[in-house]
């Protein structure tokens, strides 16, 4: 890497503070910086775009509906398996339509826009770092977004909140920029961004936004400057970007029949504008959304978990607070309200991502919430934790001795944190890999799962749970990889970190974590005959003709990638109660809803038929079909049955 000494002066007047002799020069040139980034991202988020193949339930059920705009053109109503699919915004489903049209229908092809967005986050955080704090919390941003265990977590399926970030993120950035600067194009371009906001996410985009920037203004009274916000044009905009496809929508799918209640039945069906906005927003708020297929962490899991999605940057958190209390309680004043008012850009950066953070927080602790719904203040909580780490880096290298004690004392500390949880997890890995030694390889790792059904696998990590020690077999390769990262790298930054070598140190965390996410995205592989059934469809690709007719028992997500790999419509069997549930009640809905005795009279008759058979029904199915069932195929406990002998 080449160094070069920065500009102090042109360093401190884009992080809003005074410039001093005495503060350190950042050793990293923009060049390398930029490298690093890009490495980073390419080992991470691009070499994962390519395995696994798409995932049952919402992976694939998502990417249906992108394929479906894809293939026949029809981008205003999201269709699943032909039926209409109502509760989600277009924006993610049209870039992936794009992007099959451009790649073909795979894995790399639905997951890009996601992994774009992550890299657009992190250069944000770069750009956003450099200009409100310096050019070593900049850095360190962008590295911390990139490799915390929930932005990659939460980007190995097709959800929208990698892209909602980004937008959200982008509009706060130029909305605050366009203030200081007096630009009054960027003001207009927060419009459109929380308008393709909207679009991706739905009205808790806006939500967010305001949450965030109102009690921002009222703090800082510069609610006084609403003239600058250009409130009655950039409102014409908004509407303008956002609001065609929502009147699009309502008109391709109105009310049908006589819905009474929040209940639908066949012919009877409230359309987009009540589904949508009251039963999708309003009541899943409440928790009261019809069907209830959803469900809430308890407090304190909600709130303990965000240690781990932003591991290993929250380790940082302790010391990072002490270095704000410490940095008030040494200026000598006393708190009051006129502060807020005093702010430069970096306070008031910090005061605006404080507050954004703390909405979405507090907004989801109160709704009904999926453990990513807080995916979008993984932004705002880095950025200031790479800002604190940075400045109490700074000021461990130019205090007093009595100060840089007290500050390495909290450094260190988390340091040794990261080297204490990193060598116990690579113990944990160690006793795996001795106690599975003697054990063979099995390439379908769901076949030897515990199933202990941790959370009713409604968790992200649900699955690890059901590892065993022949299942831990398949695992070496990451296992040891992982290990011996988590082992090394937290232990060497620590040594660097008490040697005052703190920008190794914290480089050397990051690519601890970098190199841990790569790991586990090669355990996640071999995952895949469990969560993917991508097999099954090649084989029934490989054997079964046009005509020939492909059902699902149970709710079609549980083989929702085999309709996305075959391009067939399948048949669903007592599974319509919740993705289909909506959308099956209208009149011109293709009939592929059956129950046991509609499956059992056209079992045997016309074309063969393929049934999938989850592992949960198993049981159920072999009572219902008898001796009527043969197998073609077995995987991770999942069945493919057929009507017939495969010969005749």
């Amino acid at each position: 890497m080449r160094m070069q000494p920065s500009n102090s002066s042109h360093q401190s007047s884009l992080a809003g503070v005074e410039p001093t002799d005495s503060t350190p020069a950042f050793p990293l040139s923009r060049r390398a910086e930029w490298v690093l980034i890009l490495t980073v991202f390419l080992a991470v988020y691009f070499a994962a775009l390519f395995t696994p193949s798409l995932l049952d339930d919402a992976d694939a059920t998502h990417a249906q509906a992108a394929q479906h705009m894809a293939l026949t053109g029809h981008i205003v109503t999201l269709m699943v398996d032909g039926i209409r699919y109502l509760e989600k915004p277009p924006l993610p489903y049209w870039l992936v339509a794009v992007d099959f049209k451009l790649f073909g229908f795979s894995a790399f092809s639905t997951h890009l826009p996601e992994a774009l967005a992550v890299l657009g986050c992190a250069i944000l955080a770069l750009l956003w770092g450099r200009r409100a704090y310096s050019e070593r919390a900049a850095f360190y941003a962008a590295l911390a977004f990139l490799t915390s265990v929930g932005t990659f977590l939460f980007t190995r399926y097709f959800i929208p909140e990698s892209i909602l970030t980004l937008l959200i993120a982008l509009g706060l950035y130029l909305f605050l920029t366009g203030l200081e600067d007096r630009q009054p194009a960027r003001i207009y371009c927060t419009y459109v961004l929380l308008a393709l906001a909207i679009l991706a996410k739905g009205l808790i985009a806006p939500v967010f936004f305001l949450g965030g920037v109102i009690p921002y203004l009222l703090l800082t009274g510069q609610w006084r400057r609403w003239k600058e916000f250009h409130l009655f044009a950039g409102t014409l905009l908004f509407l303008l970007v956002a609001a065609p496809w929502h009147i699009l929508a309502g008109l391709h799918n109105p009310d049908q029949g006589h819905p009474i209640g929040n209940i639908p039945s066949p012919d009877n069906v409230h359309g987009f504008f009540y589904f949508y906005f009251i039963n999708e927003h309003v009541l899943r708020f409440l928790g009261k959304r019809y069907p209830h297929d959803y469900n809430k962490l308890p407090g304190y899991l909600f709130w303990s978990l965000h240690l781990v999605w932003l591991f290993p940057w929250s380790l940082y958190w302790p010391a990072t607070i002490y270095a704000a209390w410490h940095k008030h309680r040494r200026s000598g004043r006393r708190f009051r309200w006129r502060v807020w008012r005093q702010l430069d850009f970096r306070g008031n950066t910090s005061l605006l991502l404080a507050l954004y953070a703390g909405f979405i927080l507090l907004f989801f602790s109160l709704s009904t919430n999926q453990e990513y719904y807080t995916y979008p203040a993984y932004f705002p909580l880095l950025l200031l934790t790479a800002a604190g780490l940075a400045s109490l880096e700074t000021d461990a290298m130019i205090a007093s001795a009595s100060e840089r004690a007290v500050d390495m004392r909290w450094l260190e500390g988390a340091q040794a944190l990261f080297a204490l949880v990193g060598a116990g997890a690579a113990a944990m890995l160690a006793y795996g890999l001795w106690a599975s030694r003697h054990l063979p390889y099995v390439a379908d790792i769901g076949t030897l799962l515990a199933h202990r059904d941790v959370g009713g696998y409604s968790l992200s990590m649900s699955h690890f749970m059901d590892l065993t020690g022949p299942s831990f077999a398949a695992l070496r390769l990451p296992a040891i990889l992982a290990a011996v990262t988590l082992l090394v790298g937290p232990t060497l930054a620590w040594r660097m970190r008490v040697r005052r070598q703190h920008l190794s140190a914290t480089f050397t965390t990051a690519m601890t974590a970098a190199m841990f996410l790569v790991a586990a995205h090669i355990a996640f592989v071999r995952f895949q005959p469990m969560l993917s059934s991508r097999a099954v469809a090649n084989t029934i690709n490989a054997i079964a003709s046009p005509q020939e007719t492909l059902i699902l028992y149970g709710d079609q997500s549980y083989g929702s990638s085999i309709i996305f790999y075959t391009q067939r419509r399948a048949y669903v069997v007592n599974g319509c109660e919740t993705t289909l549930l909506w959308g099956s009640d209208y009149p011109d809905a293709p009939h592929v809803c059956l129950d046991d005795a509609q499956l059992l009279a056209m079992w045997g008759n016309g074309p063969r038929k393929f049934l999938f058979v989850p592992p949960d029904y198993r049981q159920h199915v072999e009572a219902l079909l008898k001796n009527r069932a043969y197998l073609v195929q077995e995987l991770s406990d999942k069945e493919l049955l057929t009507d017939r002998p495969l010969n005749r």
